[in-house]
C-alpha cells in the first residue's frame, strides 16, 4: 500500500475545502439555519411532539443527513470529475498508484468533509433545540458508514458524468426529494398504510430512521435493518467501482 500517494491525494483534496469555505461549510450551516427556522419555527409551533420528541429535535437527524449525502455525493463526484475534466487523471492513471489507492485518497477526503460539515450542522443544531444523543457511539458510527458510502457513489458519479449537468443530476434533483420523502421531516407512522409501505422501498428511509435511534431511540424500521441496508449500499459501491476499474469504463479513451 502506497500511504504517500494516498496521502497526497487526501491533502489535495482537502486543501480545495479551504479555498472554497464560503460554499463547503457556511452555505450548508446558513440553509440548515434557515430549516430550523421555517420548520422548527413555523410548523414545529403547531406539532408538539413526534414519538415523544418535540418537533425541532425530531427533524435534526433528518437534516444532518440532507446535508450529510448531499456534500459527500457531491465532494465525491467532483473530487473525480476534475481530474477527467482537465485531462490529469491520465497522469493519474499512468503513476505507480494503484485504483484502490487512488479510491482512498478520494473518498477519504470526501468523506471526512461531508463529516467535517455533518458536526457543523449538529453543533449548529443545539443552538436551537435541545438535543440529547442516547448512543453516540452508534451515531458516529452510522455517520462514518454513510459518509464513506455515498462519497464512494459520488465518486462513480464524478467518473460516469460527461458534463456538469449529469454531475450535478443525482445530489441536486435525486438527493433532496428522497431524503424529504425518506421521514426526515416526520414519522411514516403519520402516512396511510399503503404509502407508509412505499416509503420502505426508499432507501434514504432506513439512513434516516437508524440515525434518528442513535439519538433518540427511535426508530421507523429496526436499526439493525438499517445498519444492514448500509452494509448493502456500501458492498454494491465497492462491487461497481470493481468493476469500473477492470473495464476502465470512462477512465480510458
Amino acid at each position: 500500500m502506497n500511504i504517500e500517494a494516498i496521502k497526497a491525494i487526501y491533502y489535495f483534496e482537502m486543501a480545495r475545502t479551504g479555498r472554497t469555505l464560503l460554499q463547503s461549510v457556511i452555505s450548508p450551516v446558513i440553509t440548515t439555519s434557515l430549516y430550523f427556522i421555517v420548520f422548527g419555527t413555523a410548523i414545529g409551533s403547531r406539532i408538539n411532539e413526534v414519538g415523544g420528541v418535540s418537533y425541532g429535535a425530531f427533524i435534526t437527524p433528518g437534516l444532518i443527513m440532507l446535508t450529510l449525502l448531499s456534500q459527500c455525493i457531491s465532494n465525491g463526484a467532483i473530487g473525480i470529475y476534475f481530474p477527467k475534466f482537465t485531462g490529469t487523471i491520465y497522469e493519474l492513471l499512468s503513476s505507480p498508484v494503484s485504483m484502490v489507492e487512488i479510491v482512498i485518497g478520494y473518498v477519504g477526503a470526501a468523506a471526512t468533509k461531508g463529516l467535517m460539515i455533518g458536526l457543523i450542522i449538529l453543533a449548529t443544531a443545539s443552538f436551537f433545540v435541545d438535543l440529547t444523543i442516547e448512543h453516540p457511539l452508534l451515531m458516529l458510527m452510522f455517520m462514518v458508514l454513510t459518509a464513506v458510502t455515498f462519497s464512494m457513489f459520488g465518486f462513480i458519479i464524478g467518473i460516469w458524468a460527461d458534463n456538469f449537468e449529469q454531475l450535478n443530476l443525482v445530489p441536486m434533483l435525486v438527493v433532496p426529494p428522497l431524503t424529504f420523502l425518506g421521514g426526515s421531516f416526520y414519522s411514516i407512522d403519520m402516512l396511510p398504510p399503503f404509502w407508509a409501505a412505499v416509503s420502505h422501498l426508499n432507501p434514504v428511509l432506513y439512513l434516516v430512521s437508524g440515525f434518528r435511534w442513535s439519538f433518540y431511540g427511535i426508530s421507523d424500521v429496526n436499526p439493525l435493518v438499517s445498519l444492514v441496508m448500509i452494509g448493502v449500499f456500501l458492498a454494491a459501491g465497492m462491487l461497481t467501482l470493481g468493476r469500473i476499474f477492470k473495464t476502465g469504463y470512462r477512465l480510458r479513451k
